[in-house]
């Protein structure tokens, strides 16, 4: 074969391993002789590809080849005794064994059969209020949940001894079969995909390498949690069976609904009562804020039920960012009630004194012309 080799695959002679590794794997799945049966030109152009594989994912002949070309595996480095004689020859199921090996067992043969053995994610619940949302907190919470067993230290098998080697799959913990161009693989029934069988289960735990507890973690929760976040405790979920992996803890957040403070997003609603004096004649009040402080606003004469302060930077934190939103106070002008008959007195000659509500005068007169119409 003539051709340059990263020409054949496509890719620049800087390529990384990894580069060469996906050019080979298209060309080779798009050429296989099982995908173009009868056709002569891919199946050649299969072997080609295979060829110029077999050279540059190796990182000494890549070396050779870049030095002295194709001559370096055709003789010209010792003809049939020399260091790379022999290149040309490769095997399809040992070429497409890695490819699947990879792609099924996720890089290694027994990546499957430990990840079959991971223990399962957890899910906690967790309440906190409108404060703590706004501070952030650290709270402590107990998860009934597995951990690995202390008697065996998870291995599943008696003390004094140890699991052995599965025989059905070597190791493997997943049984492989091969039908044309693909390939199927399955947990391995003997081990139930652990790559290893115990002769002496552990007693207390019976063979699981793992029991049932309750574990006391810490959350910290970062200031300006919104309700329905949710926080990832890596390797904090049940562990493995037999030593595998743990899986994870996520602890979803739902903040209580505040006696004063209702929340947007970032800001903060308040609704304050006022007296209809105070509203009329104008003043300050003082109100609370979610950092425990008071904050003072002033009231001008002749507020309305509906009228909004702004008080900028008092709202919620905004998680990973140095900004705040903003907290509204709405005041709502209090109507009197249980008047005494000086007071009721007092109201009636204040209303004979002069006309003091413009909007409903104004209201009531469009009606009047409504009708008169």
């Amino acid at each position: 074969m003539s051709q340059d080799y990263y020409e054949l695959l496509g890719v620049s002679r800087t390529a990384s391993a990894d580069d060469i590794k996906k050019a080979f794997r298209k060309l080779a799945m798009q050429h296989h002789p099982d995908r173009n049966q009868g056709d002569a030109e891919s199946e050649k152009k299969f072997k080609d590809v295979n060829h110029a594989y077999d050279i540059l994912k190796d990182p000494e002949k890549r070396a050779a080849y870049d030095r002295y070309g194709a001559a370096a595996f055709e003789g010209g480095m010792g003809g049939p005794g020399g260091p790379f004689n022999g290149a040309q020859g490769f095997d399809f199921g040992s070429v497409f064994g890695d490819i699947f090996e990879e792609m099924f067992n996720g890089g290694g043969p027994r990546g499957r059969g430990r990840a079959d053995m991971r223990g399962q994610d957890l899910r906690f619940n967790l309440e906190i209020t409108l404060e703590q949302a706004y501070g952030g907190t650290e709270a402590t919470v107990r998860v009934p949940t597995s951990v690995a067993c202390e008697s065996c230290k998870g291995s599943g098998a008696e003390p004094g001894s140890k699991p052995q080697q599965c025989p059905t799959c070597h190791g493997r913990g997943r049984l492989r079969a091969q039908q044309g161009f693909f390939t199927v693989e399955r947990t391995c029934h003997a081990c139930h995909g652990a790559g290893q069988v115990i002769d002496k289960p552990c007693r207390a735990c019976a063979g699981q390498g793992r029991v049932r507890r309750e574990k006391t973690l810490k959350v910290n929760i970062p200031p300006g949690v919104e309700d329905g976040t949710r926080i990832r405790l890596s390797g904090e979920g049940e562990a493995g069976a037999r030593g595998g992996p743990p899986g994870d803890l996520y602890v979803f957040l739902s903040v209580r609904r505040h006696a004063l403070f209702e929340r947007e997003g970032a800001d903060v609603h308040c609704r304050v009562p006022i007296a209809m004096v105070q509203a009329t004649l104008g003043g300050s009040i003082e109100v609370p804020t979610l950092d425990g402080k008071m904050a003072r606003i002033n009231i001008p004469s002749g507020a309305q039920s509906g009228h909004q302060f702004r008080l900028r930077g008092k709202g919620m934190p905004i998680v990973r960012s140095a900004q705040r939103g903003d907290m509204y106070i709405e005041i709502n002008v209090e109507t009197p009630t249980n008047l005494t008959p000086k007071q009721k007195e007092l109201l009636k000659e204040f209303e004979k004194a002069g006309k003091t509500s413009p909007e409903s005068e104004g209201f009531f007169s469009k009606v009047k012309e409504m009708f008169s119409g």
